[in-house]
C-alpha cells in the first residue's frame, strides 16, 4: 500500500519521475483505475450536493466523470499514438492508461465542492493541477521531447472530455419546467 500512496503522493506533487515509474510499472494498471474511480466518486460527491437526492446525483456523476476520463485518455492514446507522435514516441495502451489514470488523482479533492459555497476554488483549482498533472502524464508515456505538444494534446483530451460529461449530464438530469 506505500507504493500506491507514494505514488498518488508523487503524482499530486507533478513528479515525472513518479509518471515514469507508473508507466514502467504493467502492475500499477489496477492502482491506477482506483485513482480513477477514486476521482469519480469525488466529481459525483462534489457535484451531488448534500440532500436527499445526494445518492442518485453521487452515481450519475461518478458514472459520468468515468466515462468522460475514458473518452480522455482513449482519445490521447488514440491522437498521441496515431495522429500527434514523434519520433520517439513509443507507448502502449497500457502505458497511457496507468500514467493518465494516476495523473487523475486531484480529481479526489473535487469531493470538497460539497461544503457550500466552495465549488468557485475547488473546481478551477483541481481542474488545472489535473490538466497539468495530464500534460505530466502525456509527456512521459508519449516519450514527447516538448512540453507544448502534450499541453496541446492534454487540452484537446480535456475539451472533448468535458463537452462528453455536458452531454451525459444533460441527457440524464431532470428538466426543470
Amino acid at each position: 500500500m506505500t507504493t500506491f500512496i507514494r505514488r498518488i503522493l508523487g503524482v499530486l506533487g507533478l513528479d515525472a519521475a513518479t509518471f515514469e515509474d507508473v508507466e514502467r510499472d504493467r502492475t500499477a494498471t489496477r492502482q491506477a483505475m482506483i485513482v480513477v474511480v477514486l476521482a469519480s466518486i469525488g466529481a459525483g460527491i462534489g457535484n451531488a450536493g448534500i440532500g436527499s437526492a445526494a445518492p442518485a446525483a453521487i452515481v450519475y456523476g461518478t458514472a459520468a466523470s468515468l466515462l468522460a476520463w475514458a473518452t480522455w485518455a482513449s482519445l490521447i492514446y488514440y491522437l498521441g499514438t496515431r495522429v500527434l507522435p514523434e519520433a520517439t514516441t513509443r507507448a502502449d495502451l497500457g502505458e497511457v492508461l496507468r500514467t493518465l489514470g494516476f495523473a487523475a488523482a486531484p480529481g479526489m479533492f473535487r469531493a470538497f465542492e460539497v461544503f457550500g459555497g466552495t465549488r468557485w476554488f475547488v473546481l478551477p483549482v483541481t481542474s488545472i493541477w489535473m490538466i497539468v498533472a495530464m500534460t505530466i502524464g502525456v509527456r512521459q508515456a508519449l516519450d514527447y521531447s516538448t512540453t507544448t505538444r502534450a499541453v496541446a494534446l492534454a487540452l484537446l483530451g480535456w475539451a472533448v472530455s468535458l463537452g462528453m460529461a455536458i452531454v451525459i449530464g444533460l441527457l440524464f438530469s431532470t428538466p426543470v419546467s
